[in-house]
């Protein structure tokens, strides 16, 4: 596919402040003239202009614009860039037309094995972004990080209010497992945490996303698509948000999330959402924590060990026997990362799921298996593939 018909070029005063040579702009390709070919690349950056699904937060449209002006000024990271930036998404005539546009883009360049990241625009801008693995025939993990969880109905509600909602109704359905991260209870209706209690989704409220960040890497470890929304981060540190609530994750918080995203092997596409330049300070601090957000990904990204073949010698395998069914637990541990994951049989005829029966786990739930009990995980994974 062409895309350069859907692509606008970088306004020039995006470049005005990153000239050094080991700039994150001078290790990239970026759509000046011409749009970058894509083919062979392993990330590619779009901006995102399309403030139509949204309420009283007009201003989203020019974050693409800001975000660039601070990643760009950043260092280089690990690993030998292949990275291209392929300008500014064009709006279609309607809010469903630049979704179909989104869905477009975000699928050539996955079926090309790049890994698209959006950045800018509403975050009801995702429902573009998960219909891109709609015909890739394989079912996949949502993760979504959001002090709201954006389940509203009814035609009242603007987009970015429902498109969670319009996500789970969504035919046909491909969706196998949803993880929300850092909800914040006094903004959300306790039925919607029951409707993915019920489900079998996983939701993690900020405290105890807080209290133990590195509990969370293997459920950032599981997903296919990352939806971030800024909002989830505390107004002191991005206060860019219409929505800035005084609670939420640090901005380092909020980076490290980005970096355990960035490793996930599994992860084909990120969408940094909801920053809104007009709501920002006078140093453009949202900007920056972006711009940094985005660079801590990527440098996870190039840190990937491919820990994916899990019938190779690079693994320790280990069977626990269990007082009941199932018999046993198996759990492969990788050499090269030190991560552990566990296998979850699924039914026969429903071969559909063999993507998603071996998942990644922690070493708390060796070791509470080891003791006879069954973890959370394999009980909610297991009531997903049956």
């Amino acid at each position: 596919m062409d895309l350069k018909i859907f692509f606008s070029p970088i306004d020039t005063e995006v470049f005005s402040e990153s000239a050094g040579h080991h700039t994150f702009l001078k290790n990239i390709v970026v759509n000046q003239e011409s749009l970058p070919d894509y083919r062979g690349a392993d990330i590619a950056l779009i901006g995102l202009q399309e403030t139509r699904g949204t309420e009283g937060n007009s201003g989203v449209e020019k974050a693409a614009t800001a975000v660039r002006q601070k990643l760009y000024r950043l260092k280089k990271g690990s690993g030998r860039y292949r990275i291209v930036d392929l300008g500014n998404l064009r709006n279609g005539i309607s809010w469903t037309e630049t979704c179909l546009r989104i869905k477009e883009v975000c699928q050539t360049l996955i079926l090309h094995n790049v890994l698209p990241i959006l950045m800018g625009g509403s975050h009801d801008l995702d429902y573009g972004q998960y219909q891109a693995y709609d015909g890739i025939e394989k079912l996949i993990t949502m993760l979504n990080v959001d002090a709201f969880l954006d389940m509203e109905e009814g035609k009242d509600a603007p987009a970015e209010q429902q498109h969670i909602h319009k996500i789970l109704l969504h035919e046909p359905n491909y969706l196998f497992n949803y993880s929300h991260l850092a909800y914040q209870s006094y903004l959300i209706d306790t039925n919607a945490i029951n409707v993915l209690e019920k489900l079998y989704f996983d939701a993690y409220r900020v405290g105890h996303l807080r209290s133990n960040i590195s509990d969370m890497e293997p459920v950032i470890r599981n997903a296919d698509m990352l939806s971030f929304d800024i909002t989830a981060i505390k107004s002191s540190d991005a206060p860019g948000s219409a929505r800035a609530q005084p609670f939420g994750l640090t901005g380092e918080e909020a980076c490290q999330l980005s970096w355990y995203a960035g490793l996930n092997e599994k992860l084909s596409s990120a969408g940094f959402y909801g920053y809104n330049p007009e709501h920002d300070d006078n140093a453009a601090k949202t900007a920056a924590v972006v711009a940094t957000m985005v660079w801590y990904f990527i440098e996870g990204f190039y840190h990937r060990k491919n820990d994916q073949h899990f019938r190779n010698n690079d693994y320790l395998k280990f069977v626990v026997s269990m007082p009941s069914e199932p018999e046993t637990l198996n759990f492969y541990k990788s050499k090269l990362s030190e991560k552990w994951w566990m296998e979850v049989p699924y039914p026969q005829g429903k071969e559909r799921y063999a993507r998603n029966c071996i998942i990644p786990c922690s070493y708390s739930d060796y070791e509470q298996a080891s003791q006879g009990e069954l973890p959370e995980r394999y009980i909610t994974a297991h009531a997903r593939l049956i």
